[in-house]
């Protein structure tokens, strides 16, 4: 049996529809028509703290006991997760604790911040900030939150799922990131309850695809380092919890180059007017890359956070600008 269900993401909607607004699904004609597909954009990146985890932070805090808010939340993040919990936990004076790799998104660390969180640098990547959190937590104390390995934050992130088939009933395929794979996790649930002939794709960088891989061979693999741009996807090793659900619902995996997400990144800003981060552009990254497997088909991709850290937006427009 599954770790989370259909039924859970169901528990989970009224306590997200509470605090946040369902974003838009929008076919914008300068990204369909190219391409040859019925496009839908998931405008995630406009939520409160532009990115979906949000919602898994909205429907865990929610259900947070009296002892674990006045204990605390933490979290390791490379900043989306870790915005969601602070953003949460601020709603109901929780006090919230981040960890972060060293010298990453600093707008992001910024973001998490004026929300309230305590932020920590520690670690060069994201899973030496995990291994410097579980220190820390031992001597302070509090309720961990991990990005994946937890059942209510999957919930969360799934009604994302229900609102594309609110506004779209009959997807051909859903596209969506995978970092850790909550997001990917939480749309199987949906998809392959409520219309199961629906595809969903995961979508990873190449040069971060351990999860990919673990999904692929059947058995956990790891990176000993990452290099992409898109600190959303910049994992090493996969969670169970979550690849466990991959295994048994999702569809199939795209990998995409760091400059197939910059070239997406381009043309979402050129034709849709919104900012995408590397994971946030990876969906159109793969539909772009795989158009005549898409072509006359209707296709949703999610646009996951648009929290771009501005240092990349020179390379983004001058290699657009090329294309």
């Amino acid at each position: 049996m599954l770790p989370v269900t259909f039924e859970d993401v169901k528990a989970a909607l009224p306590r997200v529809r509470a605090v946040l607004q369902p974003t838009s699904l929008i076919n914008w004609p300068g990204l369909s028509q190219p391409l040859g597909c019925d496009l839908h954009i998931k405008h995630e990146n406009h939520q409160p703290v532009g990115a979906f985890k949000v919602r898994g932070g909205v429907n865990l805090v929610s259900t947070l006991t009296e002892q674990e808010r006045a204990s605390g939340i933490w979290g390791v993040s490379t900043g989306n997760h870790g915005q969601s919990l602070a953003f949460a936990a601020g709603r109901v004076n929780c006090r919230c604790t981040i960890v972060v790799p060293e010298k990453g998104n600093a707008d992001k660390y910024r973001a998490m911040r004026q929300l309230g969180a305590e932020v920590i640098e520690g670690g060069h990547d994201f899973e030496a900030a995990r291994i410097h959190l579980e220190q820390l937590l031992a001597t302070r104390g509090g309720r961990y939150v991990h990005s994946a390995n937890e059942p209510l934050l999957i919930a969360g992130v799934g009604t994302m799922a229900w609102e594309i088939f609110e506004q779209l009933p009959e997807p051909d395929v859903i596209l969506v990131p995978i970092g850790l794979g909550s997001g990917v996790s939480g749309t199987c649930l949906v998809a392959k309850h409520l219309r199961p002939a629906t595809r969903v794709i995961g979508v990873q960088a190449a040069n971060a695809s351990a999860v990919a891989r673990s999904w692929a061979s059947g058995k956990m693999e790891a990176d000993e380092c990452v290099e992409t741009w898109a600190e959303g996807m910049a994992t090493r090793v996969a969670a169970d919890m979550t690849l466990a659900i991959m295994r048994e619902l999702m569809d199939d995996v795209i990998l995409v180059s760091e400059d197939e997400m910059r070239v997406a990144s381009f043309q979402l800003l050129k034709q849709t007017h919104n900012l995408a981060e590397g994971a946030g552009a990876a969906t159109l990254a793969a539909v772009t890359q795989q158009r005549d497997r898409f072509r006359g088909q209707r296709v949703v991709a999610v646009l996951s956070g648009g929290n771009l850290d501005l240092a990349e937006l020179p390379r983004i427009l001058a290699l657009g600008d090329k294309t």
